[in-house]
């Protein structure tokens, strides 16, 4: 069995999405679906149904993907035992909250495996250090700032909340909504402002400080909550996502560091993972 396509399989199922997959492979698209579908041959299985917003894994790639896992972590073990091990460069990275856990693993994790051994840090970006991934409205003026994800902002509404029978949210509807508010976050006090100059009152069930703790609210019916568009989200079953009419709010987050050091290696290195994943989210 083919190493390569196994790894190639993992990233389809990690991302669940063959374009995304192909991103992170740096490979095209019809070479990553041919080994696919030549994995699929080999074993009699069907690993992926494809839908519209990307693939969903079957149970026999549930099954096998453990199993690839294993046996390419065994293979990246040999050849490790012959590798002459480099002191690791110790990197300060600082997040900021709510980026979305799935994503920045896949991120993490392609920094920490370039060319130079990594240690990575990560810190809060008001804390010293040697990168920061934020909001494009938090960078400073002595910091380059290279995107990543644009992501959209919709409003979350529990599964059984009369509201999702709507394709949009007025500002109307707001009047009164059991809300969840998350504080800080820049687009929920822009949506406040907007209600408040139209004297319209969301009634705040909640406040909390990440999208985790305000989609864990959602889902347990205490009200609605404005979230991003990220794959983990839309792809939950239990909560509607609805656009708000008239107005678009998107939040642009990258990698933000001081001007003048995108020449030395290690940077490189940082900002050649960051590149993969640029728009990677998107199927």
């Amino acid at each position: 069995m083919d190493i390569r396509v196994l790894k190639y399989f993992q990233s389809v199922y990690e991302n669940r999405s063959v374009s995304a997959a192909a991103r992170a492979c740096f490979i095209s698209q019809p070479s990553i679906s041919s080994a696919i579908r030549q994995l699929e041959s080999e074993l009699s299985v069907v690993l992926f149904i494809r839908h519209p917003k990307g693939v969903n894994p079957t149970e026999e790639a549930d099954r096998l993907y453990p199993l690839s896992k294993k046996l390419t972590g065994d293979a990246q073990a040999i050849v490790g035992l012959f590798q002459t091990e480099r002191p690791a460069v110790a990197v300060r990275l600082g997040l900021k909250r709510s980026l979305g856990a799935g994503r920045m693993g896949l991120l993490l994790k392609d920094m920490v495996n370039g060319d130079e051994p990594i240690e990575l840090t990560l810190v809060s970006p008001e804390e010293p250090c040697d990168a920061r991934i934020v909001a494009s409205t938090d960078v400073s003026p002595d910091e380059s700032f290279i995107p990543i994800w644009t992501d959209t902002y919709q409003l979350a509404l529990p599964l059984g909340h009369p509201l999702r029978l709507n394709d949009c949210i007025a500002l109307q509807d707001f009047q009164s909504l059991p809300f969840v508010h998350r504080h800080p976050c820049e687009l929920v006090s822009q949506l406040e402002s907007t209600l408040i100059a139209h004297q319209i009152r969301w009634t705040v069930r909640a406040k909390i400080r990440t999208i985790e703790y305000g989609l864990a609210l959602v889902r347990a019916g205490v009200g609605a909550a404005l979230v991003p568009d990220w794959d983990e989200i839309t792809r939950l079953t239990d909560i509607v996502m609805r656009p708000i009419e008239g107005r678009t709010l998107s939040q642009t987050v990258g990698l933000a560091y001081q001007k003048g050091v995108d020449e030395f290696p290690l940077m490189q290195q940082v900002m050649n993972a960051v590149a993969l994943h640029t728009t990677a989210h998107r199927v």
